[in-house]
């Protein structure tokens, strides 16, 4: 089966998940690994100018709910997912590839869906019974900027530099070296659907979502299984049951705009097919109106869509 075309768009919001490698525990929580995300997370926002409305990361997968509105999501996504992989496996003492898959991104049309897609973020860890409260979850979270500050400082772990100082990996401290720390920002933007609000009227509706996460949680999981055992799993190991399923092509709560979004890509993708005939005809590189994909037609023979 063939990967489903990526389709981006500016002004659209978008659902991101990504997963570890057969679902490993690769970025289980602790110190130096939520240091080091929070870094990356903060300078990746930055520099590609990517609206954070939700983020989490749990042992084995992140979830994301931004918009990107250069275009640029896949370039966001590049820095975020490689630096995570270069610079969290080593502290979790793991080598080789960290990501199981490419990412799935996939468009969130409406405010109600948007707010759907919040609680589904702020539920990880109570849902799967792993803690009580939302707010217990030892990883990096989103919740206490949604209900307080939504800036925060955060450091960024420049290894160039720390290079230059020493050859040499000097054990765990050394990955987040505070002589090798500069300064980020890591912001949480309201939801487009909320930007009316006042700060406490957002936090307050996002006290009424964690409550009914919580209650739903303690009826599934009347015995979860606590901080201390998610922080003691070993990176390498993996649940027994991952879940896994194919990603939706977007995110609604009115079927009409699902209906309308999927008339749209199936023209695009049309599009994309008039493109391959064309570049098969002139055998050459062709830019296709869509945000930074280009065919190619590689010295085989072969095409290749890319973003």
């Amino acid at each position: 089966m063939g990967r489903r075309l990526r389709f981006f768009q500016p002004d659209h919001c978008y659902f991101v998940t990504a997963r570890c490698l057969q679902a490993r525990f690769l970025l289980r929580p602790s110190s130096t690994t939520n240091a080091l995300v929070e870094g990356i997370l903060a300078r990746a926002a930055r520099i590609h100018a990517v609206e954070l409305f939700a983020f989490v990361f749990a042992s084995n997968h992140v979830h994301l709910l931004l918009r990107a509105p250069r275009g640029n999501l896949a370039g966001f996504m590049q820095f975020l997912l490689g630096n995570v992989a270069r610079k969290v496996a080593p502290s979790n003492n793991w080598q080789g590839r960290v990501w199981e898959r490419r990412y799935a991104a996939a468009p969130v049309l409406d405010g109600e869906a948007l707010v759907d897609r919040l609680g589904y973020i702020l539920a990880h860890g109570a849902k799967e019974g792993l803690v009580r409260r939302c707010a217990e979850w030892p990883g990096v979270s989103c919740l206490a900027q949604l209900l307080g500050q939504s800036v925060r400082a955060v450091q960024w772990f420049n290894w160039s530099r720390r290079l230059r100082m020493t050859k040499r990996f000097t054990g765990r401290s050394a990955l987040v070296d505070p002589r090798c720390a500069e300064p980020e920002q890591l912001e949480v933007v309201p939801l487009p659907a909320w930007s009316q609000l006042s700060a406490p009227e957002r936090a307050d509706r996002v006290r009424a979502i964690v409550d009914a996460i919580e209650r739903d949680a303690a009826k599934a999981h009347p015995s979860p299984l606590g901080v201390a055992e998610v922080l003691a799993q070993r990176p390498e190991t993996r649940p027994r049951l991952p879940k896994r399923g194919p990603a939706p092509l977007c995110h609604t709560s009115d079927p009409k705009l699902r209906t309308a979004f999927r008339a749209v890509y199936v023209e695009f993708v049309k599009g994309i097919r008039s493109a391959l005939a064309e570049v098969r005809e002139k055998s050459r590189a062709l830019r296709v109106p869509s945000y930074d994909v280009r065919i190619y037609l590689w010295p085989t023979g072969a095409l290749v869509a890319a973003a």
